[in-house]
């Protein structure tokens, strides 16, 4: 079996550019949320010297000098067009395994002699299509198919396609030693630090290393990736996503916030966000923790956390938001600045819940899915804010809301947001 792992180049930017073509050649960077740090770089702002995760204060005085274009995370554009890659690169191969918002690996359905002009073709019909430039990857092992695609992205002579049936030895050789081992999938900074000091330095080092050695010292998985690197299949294609052990929605305020109130508010939109994450995966949760906290970068930093364990598994937004309340209270510290807040769903079930003898009401439970059916339609149609629930209201313009100044429209889920065309 030979496989393709086919990567969007710049994800993030390559989406902005593609509703705002007169960003093309500039220097472009997209924030986190609440417009924090560096998540997204063009290689004109990565030749600038923006790193990514950098927080943008760091380098605001440099996005000045040489006018880079910075932008808030958009991602109800990007999720979009990431299922709509997805869907078209599902349709090009035989089985697919979707491992990222750009990324997936797939199994090539030509011949290894065909395996070139079919990327290609895959590339061309990419950008035709959705407008976005990806680079492939193609080898006999999941962990040579990321080598290659970064090869692809890094070498300009492999015009973002690499086939590594179509390199020959030495040319094997050189780009595994001109590879740092930290640039290798699953290898993170202190793995790669400690390869380092025991004279791995480079992929090609890894490949080389004796297989016993590694294994006594670095376990496993380690030692599966060099077997990978030696052309050696051990990764098998996951064409069916294992199911999600928990569900966290958190996100970090726009300015401090002290009043409970406010805690609560951000709480609820947590809480209706998880359900509907829910009710996407067909899930029902059995217990749910609560999470506030301050910054970690000021004295008297505080973190508070509270769980309550559900009498049933429910996705039913009123058993779920008085478990939140209830753990809310608890979490919370008056005095305290908090920065964030968040909701942690777990014990979850696939399978439906058996019916509760002493409800509260007979049926509420079939109620609530109709009720969050017909909630979903409704934003669906007229948009997230027409229509809400409780203390998570309709209000706009929290002022401790998550900060997104530079977000640009919702071009593929907002009528209003859509470009306009003037005849002449």
């Amino acid at each position: 079996m030979t496989l393709a792992l086919v990567d969007a180049n710049n994800f993030y930017v390559s989406c902005e550019r593609l509703f705002q073509p007169r960003l093309e050649g500039k220097p472009v960077v997209v924030l986190s949320n609440n417009d924090g740090c560096a998540v997204a770089r063009s290689n004109e702002a990565k030749a600038l010297g923006v790193t990514m995760g950098a927080p943008y204060f760091q380098w605001e005085k440099l996005a000045k000098q040489h006018r880079i274009v910075v932008l808030s995370s958009n991602y109800a554009l990007y999720g979009e067009l990431s299922a709509r890659l997805m869907r078209l690169l599902g349709n090009q191969a035989v089985g697919q395994e979707i491992y990222s918002i750009d990324e997936s690996f797939l199994e090539v359905p030509v011949a290894d002699a065909e395996a070139d002009s079919w990327a290609q073709h895959l590339r061309q019909q990419i950008r035709r299509q959705l407008g976005l430039p990806v680079c492939v990857g193609v080898a006999p092992t999941k962990t040579l198919a990321k080598v290659c695609n970064h090869w692809a992205k890094k070498e300009r002579t492999a015009e973002g396609v690499c086939i590594w049936g179509d390199l020959d030895p030495q040319q094997r050789r050189q780009w595994f030693h001109e590879t740092p081992v930290g640039d290798l999938w699953g290898v993170g900074r202190r793995l790669a630090a400690r390869l380092e000091a025991q004279g791995v330095q480079s992929a090609g080092d890894l490949a080389r290393t004796d297989s016993r050695w590694l294994r006594q010292h670095y376990g496993v998985a380690l030692a599966r990736m060099q077997q990978e690197l030696r052309g050696v299949p051990c990764l098998s294609l996951e064409e069916v996503s294992p199911p999600r052990q928990q569900i966290q929605c958190s996100r970090s305020f726009g300015r401090a916030v002290t009043e409970f109130s406010d805690v609560l508010e951000s709480l609820s939109l947590h809480t209706q966000r998880g359900i509907e994450k829910l009710h996407e995966q067909a899930l029902w949760a059995g217990s749910v923790q609560v999470m506030v906290r301050s910054s970690p970068f000021r004295e008297g930093f505080y973190s508070g956390t509270a769980h309550r364990r559900l009498p049933e598994p429910s996705r039913d937004y009123r058993v779920l938001w008085e478990a939140v309340r209830s753990a809310a209270a608890e979490a919370f510290q008056p005095g305290v600045s908090y920065q964030k807040s968040g909701i942690l769903l777990f014990d979850l079930q696939a399978q439906a819940r058996t019916g509760d003898l002493f409800a509260v009401q007979e049926g509420g439970e079939e109620r609530a899915e109709r009720l969050q059916e017909a909630l979903q339609r409704a934003q669906d149609r007229f948009g997230k804010h027409t229509l809400a629930r409780g203390v998570g209201g309709l209000r706009q313009g929290r002022d401790w809301a998550m900060r997104s100044d530079r977000r640009s429209p919702s071009y593929l889920s907002d009528w209003w947001s859509l470009p306009v065309a003037f005849a002449r």
